[in-house]
């Protein structure tokens, strides 16, 4: 049977419960368990599909075509692990299921109620993760202790312990000791009311991990271990770090994952050797290159954390410090191009939905396409690139998308046949992980480093098939394609230092050790241009061709 482990939190939100749930995952990998991380949200949405991004985040998705919470993300780059729709679970998706059981007459006419049908169906999507081939399910609950959304899950953990045995749980509570300037002291009245809160919920936390600013001192531990009634080894201090991979060993320092194992009768000594090697890498990243993301929803980062990610694990394998130069699309627009991006070293063009700044993505793909600067286009940036190269070098003036104009005489971007008709929003987009057959010769093909790639998609529009020969004789390349060759997944331009588009989200697949081949190569080529332009900026080799570097012991992830 696997242990479990629930993450809750208290005082605050955004404390960083996904990535201590991240980073415990990790230890335990070193340890050689078989692991996989799990995610309760409390919104009464089904998925957060057609939430906006300025308040969710962005939303990861999975292989099998789940629409998830950004911390599957956080999940799967720490543990290394492919997780499925199964791995996030909603207060809306939970009322769904039952309401249907209900209509079905599952309950044989009983009364519906939140204990014990709510409750039920939410131990069983936890116990739906624990495989006979894992070791141990992490179950991260979102929200925070005291929000009245979250109580049924609070109760269902709370049953959960009894139900699977008290050797098999382990509580852990996420909770924030603040530094309060004028006093020049750091208060543990948070946590503890956060951890009465709990308590009051049923659920004796056996362990607390403290964030803070700075680390804590033993004095304050033991304060907390004797107020919250645990053990002062199970008081473990969080305290900021440089970057979020060094997380694993503060918290290993700490010795969390030893009292987990303690606590739960797992045997083992964990090898930290790679991990170890690898932040010293991340840390080692010094030489500078500047790549503009543009955006509408630059507000909010969280919006592109996988880009985010992606970008920086990509910097890491080539020694990079990788400076995002966050650019509102909307500003790039017209004649604004220019000014705004001739100090990048390479430029990226996110995905996104809607008819607001767009322009400003087309305007950047043709500075980029112009200039010479690497470019690497994600889902709507494919797509604006494709409008770009269809306006300025086709002579297609008004080639759009029918998303943005519906009217346009050149749709050289189309609603997916399979999506006309199609009303309801949500879960109804070209959704998870497809194959695509890339072109021998091609810059994506050598990228790769192999003749075929799936790669995972979220969108309704595409590369419309009736322009194809025409962009194509005009110097486009369709790199990428479907098996059959219907759909357009990649595209580049031949000759340009790195000019490429993909259909795809291949940021959900990057790795912090594995980056992923397009983000590789786009930093390669754009550390290529900044010695170009600013000979003295780089002061380490140039990275060796992607097949030299696809050979690197470094590359892969021992596990």
């Amino acid at each position: 049977m696997p242990k479990h482990i629930f993450v809750t939190g208290g005082v605050a939100s955004s404390l960083g419960k996904g990535l201590t749930a991240s980073s415990l995952g990790r230890l335990l990998k070193l340890r050689g368990l078989r692991v996989t991380l799990q995610k309760l949200d409390p919104y009464i949405n089904i998925d957060p599909g057609t939430m906006n991004p300025f308040e969710h985040g962005e939303v990861f998705v999975t292989d099998d075509g789940g629409e998830t919470d950004l911390d599957l993300g956080h999940y799967e780059r720490f543990i290394d692990e492919n997780l499925s729709r199964n791995s996030n679970a909603t207060t809306g998706s939970i009322y769904q299921a039952v309401l249907a059981a209900e209509r079905r007459g599952d309950y044989l006419g009983k009364t519906v109620q939140v204990i014990p049908h709510i409750t039920d169906e939410i131990k069983r999507r936890i116990l739906r993760v624990a495989h006979d081939d894992v070791d141990v399910v992490i179950t991260e609950v979102g929200g925070t202790v005291g929000d009245i959304e979250i109580l049924p899950f609070l109760e269902a953990i709370r049953q959960f312990r009894n139900m699977v045995g008290r050797d098999n749980v382990c509580y852990i509570h996420v909770t924030l000791v603040p530094f309060i300037g004028p006093s020049g002291e750091q208060k543990t009245k948070p946590t503890q009311h956060s951890v009465t809160e709990l308590r009051s919920r049923g659920i004796q936390p056996d362990v607390i991990v403290c964030r803070s600013e700075e680390p804590l001192s033993d004095d304050l531990k033991r304060k907390i271990s004797s107020l919250c009634d645990v053990q002062e080894r199970a008081v473990v201090n969080a305290a900021d770090a440089k970057n979020i991979y060094e997380l694993p060993l503060i918290l290993h320092d700490e010795g969390l994952d030893d009292f987990v194992c303690e606590l739960l009768r797992i045997e083992g000594q964990p090898d930290l050797s790679y991990w170890e090697q690898f932040v010293a890498k991340v840390e080692a990243a010094t030489t500078p290159v500047r790549i503009g993301l543009i955006g509408k929803y630059i507000e909010l980062a969280d919006a592109y954390l996988s880009v985010v990610e992606s970008l920086k694990h990509a910097g890491f394998h080539h020694g990079a410090d990788v400076e995002i130069v966050w650019i509102q699309s909307e500003s790039v627009e017209g004649l604004l191009a220019a000014g705004q991006l001739n100090h990048l070293d390479g430029i990226v063009i996110p995905g996104g939905f809607g008819s607001r700044g767009v322009e400003g993505k087309i305007a950047a793909a043709r500075y980029s396409r112009e200039e010479g600067v690497p470019c690497l286009g994600l889902c709507l940036g494919l797509q604006a690139m494709t409008i770009e190269f269809a306006r300025d070098v086709v002579g297609l003036a008004d080639a759009n998308s029918t998303e943005f104009d519906p009217t346009t005489r050149h749709p050289v971007i189309d609603l997916m046949l399979e999506q006309r008709g199609i009303e309801d929003k949500g879960g109804t987009m070209r959704l998870g992980a497809y194959y695509a057959v890339l072109a021998p010769g091609s810059q994506v093909a050598a990228a790769y480093g192999e003749p075929v790639v799936s790669e995972r998609h979220r969108h309704r529009y595409e590369f419309n098939e009736r322009y194809r020969k025409q962009l194509e004789d005009s110097g486009l390349w369709c790199s990428g394609t479907s098996p059959d060759n219907r759909l357009v997944e990649f595209i580049e331009l031949p000759g340009h230092p790195f000019w490429v588009g993909t259909q795809a989200h291949p940021e959900f697949k990057s790795r912090p050790d594995r980056p992923h081949p397009l983000f590789r190569e786009l930093i390669a080529a754009a550390l290529e241009r900044r010695a170009l332009t600013e000979p003295a900026a780089v002061s380490v080799p140039l990275p060796a061709p992607a097949d030299v570097r696809a050979s690197d012991p470094s590359a892969s992830l021992t596990s």
